[in-house]
């Protein structure tokens, strides 16, 4: 199945934290000079449309990146993250979004790498249009990002910043995920990896942080960030969490800053909250 869009969803509050802490990890790997790979499972069209097209059906940027975009007390930890966001766009109004790509695209230096895989025939095009004039700095491939990782694995750098994030659309994902990331593990130990999860009710979604959290590698972080009460009818996201495995290790602090401004300003009802827990030695 390859009907899933992200379009509909950009700049959500799930795209809100993954983006935050993508950057937050990024910004980390660029204190050190040495080169690294930035490598993208499911990686999407590269950047989206807000006020036109798929996203603006049903509008979900409103309630993410849209509250970020006029907050005046915003964190100074967001500033970053916001700041790539506004530069996306071309004058005041908040019109586009960047996709994962885009977003580490800001942050990558010249020496460093993208290689990004996305199986869907329109957003791999445009995922192509919006590189084109690259170079060798991105490659990009038509090939499902689950079997491909290990190809990647370990990189000639011996840096990487691997994204899991696959749409979840079919009920193999969650396993996909879950050992594709178990068999990275083991090839490159010392690499940092990022999996976003959707909040829903089914209960493969439900299982897998704590699938995560059993695994056997020494350093990690889980946050999580729901943003409204479980739907009663069982439908429907409320929230989204990342683990990351071999996180920075300032960045529990930076997390317990702002993830309550996060469900202050994106919490939609009384159930909004967040998540935190970390095993970093």
């Amino acid at each position: 199945m390859l009907s899933y869009r992200h379009a509909f969803h950009a700049g959500n509050p799930a795209d809100v934290l993954k983006h935050f802490v993508l950057t937050e990890l990024l910004q980390h790997l660029n204190q050190k000079d040495k080169p690294y790979w930035y490598i993208d499972t499911h990686a999407g069209a590269g950047g989206y449309a807000l006020d036109s097209g798929y996203a603006a059906k049903n509008a979900e940027y409103a309630e993410g990146i849209g509250r970020l975009w006029s907050a005046r007390d915003l964190p100074a930890a967001l500033g970053t993250y916001v700041d790539i966001v506004r530069a996306f766009n071309e004058g005041d109004a908040l019109r586009a979004y960047p996709g994962s790509p885009m977003v580490a695209r800001a942050l990558l230096r010249e020496h460093d790498r993208m290689k990004l895989f996305e199986l869907h025939t329109t957003d791999n095009r445009l995922l192509n249009e919006a590189f084109a004039g690259a170079g060798r700095s991105v490659k990009i491939e038509k090939q499902d990002g689950f079997s491909s990782l290990r190809s990647m694995l370990p990189p000639p750098t011996r840096r990487a910043l691997v994204l899991i994030d696959p749409p979840y659309e079919i009920r193999e994902d969650y396993r996909y995920t879950f050992e594709t990331l178990r068999e990275a593990v083991v090839r490159f130990p010392t690499g940092t990896y990022c999996v976003w999860y959707p909040q829903l009710q089914k209960m493969d979604s439900r299982d897998l942080p704590a699938k995560l959290k059993r695994m056997k590698v020494d350093s990690w972080l889980h946050v999580a960030l729901t943003t409204r009460t479980p739907p009663a009818d069982g439908f429907g996201m409320y929230g989204s969490g990342l683990f990351v495995v071999n996180p920075p290790w300032t960045l529990p602090a930076t997390l317990k800053s702002v993830m309550p401004w996060l469900v202050k300003t994106l919490g939609q009802d009384g159930g909004a909250k967040f998540e935190l827990e970390f095993q970093i030695p």
